[in-house]
């Protein structure tokens, strides 16, 4: 019995060396904002040649668009939905990025936000990177779908009831999160 903890221990602490590339590429580039037809061609061009074993990209995911201040970072991480449509492209755009850089040995990895939608901030409409109408005094993201009932209200214990304080880790893990889990699906392995 001791025998097979120790080597179910020692074969999850492996775990950790295993950046899921190709054999003999372990460096991995985060090419956060860039277009998605842009990082197909890095792939192809320098990223594979050079030995390079993986790209992280920015969400893919809706999101908000936020002109004031105009189109900050930040944005991306403000999701509307979950369909594959930023200012990095479509989800053509998509997948064609991810096919392309499979096939020259370049994996893909996604910075995908599914813990919390739009902060209350956002206001009511569509002006989001695909056109969903959204509602975030309402917690309305009809594109999802989530509703207030999805939502960990009364767990904020803050004058707002929001995140008042980024620095507090209490108030960024209980403000706003969302209840269900979502688990982002393979799209790329449908036929």
């Amino acid at each position: 019995m001791q025998v097979l903890l120790l080597l179910a221990v020692v074969g999850l602490c492996g775990a950790q060396y295993d950046p899921n590339t190709q054999f003999g590429r372990t460096s991995i580039v985060h090419l956060f904002e860039w277009r998605w037809a842009d990082i197909a061609l890095e792939c192809e061009r320098y990223l594979a040649p050079y030995g390079f074993g993986g790209v992280q990209v920015s969400p893919p995911n809706e999101n908000i668009v936020i002109t004031n201040p105009n189109r900050p970072w930040w944005e991306r991480y403000q999701p509307i939905s979950y369909k594959i449509c930023s200012r990095s492209g479509s989800e053509n755009e998509f997948r064609d990025m991810v096919t392309r850089c499979n096939n020259v040995g370049v994996r893909i990895y996604v910075d995908a936000v599914v813990n919390h939608m739009c902060g209350s901030m956002g206001g009511t409409g569509t002006h989001s990177t695909c056109g969903s109408y959204f509602n975030t005094g309402s917690r309305d993201f009809p594109a999802v779908p989530y509703s207030a009932w999805d939502f960990n209200d009364g767990k904020c214990h803050t004058g707002s009831g929001d995140i008042e304080n980024y620095g507090d880790i209490y108030q960024v893990t209980f403000c706003g999160s969302i209840v269900i889990i979502f688990l982002f699906k393979d799209m790329l392995c449908k036929d």
